[in-house]
């Protein structure tokens, strides 16, 4: 843990030195705000008191943030040559995966809680479901943890963070489109596994309110997967 939590530091000092963590933060503050509030769904029209409107706003908003925060993790230290340096301290694979998996995910965390007083503001026009708002935060830092883990893995493909940043778009959209628009269009089974793939299922479900294993179990395991294949591009590297 002492080891992970290191690389974590480091991670973090690293996004707020190259003031990454500050356009990130401000970006998805204005975005998420100007489309809650002013245009599109605006929550003082609609005459609901619920926080759909930013759920739905910021689930797109970090589908394409979160790949331009983890394009550079790995592609920066494969172009430097700084991940073998990196890889020849006494620390594991998957310590350094955890480590900028960690900074990443606490960064989308920070602007999360930044965004408190939508229920706040919220509840004072109505009587505010607060399980639904703590299912939605759930549900977008669950959709977090897994986008950061498909950024890692296309990140420790190669050493250019372009490459990277659209390589973890592509892939997210077979998540959030193309095994949906396939699960509904398939019958029987096929369909019934692809539909499960899809993000937004899962996404949607919990930002109902509804608490389901099933779509914190997706969420987790994507997660996981990706981190299992970011590691497998390490073992590469440190056997190279």
């Amino acid at each position: 843990m002492k080891q992970i939590w290191i690389i974590t530091k480091r991670e973090l000092q690293a996004y707020f030195d190259s003031l990454m963590a500050y356009i990130l933060l401000i970006l998805f503050l204005g975005f998420s705000g100007f489309f809650t509030w002013i245009y599109g769904n605006d929550i003082f029209f609609i005459k609901q008191a619920t926080l759909m409107p930013f759920f739905n706003i910021a689930y797109w908003t970090l589908f394409f943030f979160i790949p331009a925060l983890t394009m550079r993790l790995l592609s920066e230290e494969n172009r430097m040559g700084t991940i073998e340096l990196l890889l020849t301290k006494p620390v594991s694979n998957w310590q350094v995966l955890m480590g900028k998996y960690v900074a990443s995910l606490l960064l989308i965390a920070i602007a999360l809680l930044l965004t408190f007083s939508y229920p706040i503001s919220v509840s004072t026009m109505g009587n505010l479901d607060a399980g639904e708002v703590f299912s939605g935060y759930l549900a977008l830092l669950l959709f977090s943890s897994m986008m950061i883990g498909i950024g890692l893995f296309t990140s420790s493909i190669g050493n250019n963070q372009i490459v990277s940043y659209l390589l973890a778009l592509f892939l997210g959209i077979f998540f959030q489109i193309i095994f949906g628009m396939l699960g509904q269009s398939l019958p029987g089974i096929p369909g019934h596994v692809l539909d499960y793939l899809s993000t937004s299922t899962h996404f949607e479900s919990m930002t109902r309110g509804v608490l389901d294993t099933r779509d914190i179990l997706f969420f987790a395991g994507i997660s996981f997967l990706m981190l299992v294949f970011s590691e497998s591009m390490l073992i590469r590297k440190r056997f190279a």
